[in-house]
């Protein structure tokens, strides 16, 4: 019998609150409108307590928003992370498990789980403060080769990179256990702050590499030449994909690289968690062993899918609509 192929997600499971607020609201909070800012528990409390109309609650994180996306489309999903010994930690395992996604390998704190606050303006921008929570918890010697077995794949989302030693836990634990490993590098504040050990790492033990056109930029060096941005960051792993939004995506192997053209997108609202979906359809299509193209297309599908939408998880019509074409 074949085994199934398992792709386990590393990260921060965070409970995303998306509220739909006035200038006026964002005027009274501390800080500049947009971006994220990492902030303590009780200063979202507050602010979730200032809201005109609650908060819509929906699992979210980097590595989170793609494993969710991969479990909906049906492939054999886990997430290794931490999540709190609370309400919003039990609601985020649950999501998980409700999808199909094994929750065997959570762990779970003593803290409250990690909580992000997405202020919607009407323009459609996001204000975005973050409390890591339970997340920020997790120790290197917690992770061991064990979380892994039973996994082919370990996708892992960059921001692990601010913590070092974790990072070098779970490359050295995935790569024990047999993985092929992906890291999406997450934000260009990422690849700024940790340029340093990426070459390192990317050489040792990544597979795939996922990265927008900033954080491209950053690694590399070059501004505008996507095509070269993918074949520099292709010398250093196997598979290296740019995405570069409406432009399309550039996926580079064996010293080739290919042009994927966007999918139309007829009314973008939230950009947010657009990546991680692109790298959910990608993986999805790598773990069916399709052409790399295809991987790219698909992931166009969903990513072009997700910026229409408010927040990162998609309508069930839109999964069906999604499902019935790739």
């Amino acid at each position: 019998m074949k085994e199934t192929f398992t792709i386990i997600g590393i990260g921060s499971p965070i409970v995303d609150a998306i509220a739909l607020v006035e200038e006026s609201f964002i005027a009274q909070v501390d800080g500049d409108k947009g971006g994220m800012v990492l902030v303590d528990a009780p200063t979202i409390s507050g602010l979730i307590e200032r809201l005109p109309q609650a908060a819509t609650a929906a699992p979210g994180g980097s590595a989170g928003n793609t494993l969710f996306a991969l479990a909906r489309m049906g492939a054999a999903t886990r997430f290794l992370g931490k999540t709190g010994n609370c309400p919003q930690g039990q609601f985020y395992r649950d999501r998980f498990a409700q999808l199909g996604g094994d929750s065997s390998r959570f762990k779970i704190g003593q803290v409250p789980n990690g909580r992000c606050l997405s202020l919607v303006t009407p323009d459609g921008e996001r204000t975005m403060r973050t409390d890591l929570g339970a997340a920020m918890t997790l120790a290197p010697e917690e992770i061991s080769a064990a979380d892994f077995t039973g996994c082919q794949h370990a996708h892992i989302e960059g921001y692990l990179l601010f913590n070092e030693a974790l990072m070098r836990r779970v490359l050295e634990s995935a790569k024990e256990a047999g993985c092929s490993i992906s890291l999406d590098l997450a934000s260009f504040e990422v690849v700024n702050a940790t340029k340093s050990i990426l070459p390192e790492l990317l050489k040792e033990y990544v597979d795939i590499i996922f990265a927008n056109e900033e954080e491209a930029s950053v690694y590399t060096g070059i501004s505008d030449d996507y095509p070269a941005m993918a074949i520099q960051l292709a010398e250093l792993c196997d598979i290296a994909a740019v995405k570069v939004g409406a432009h399309g995506s550039y996926v580079a192997h064996a010293g080739k690289v290919d042009k994927i053209e966007p999918m139309h997108a007829a009314n973008v609202i939230d950009t947010t968690g657009a990546g991680d979906l692109w790298a959910a359809g990608f993986l999805y299509g790598w773990s069916l062993q399709r052409p790399l193209t295809e991987c790219a297309h698909i992931g166009s599908i969903l990513g072009a899918a997700v910026v229409q939408e408010q927040g990162s998880v998609l309508p069930e019509h839109i999964w069906q609509d999604i499902l019935a074409n790739i």
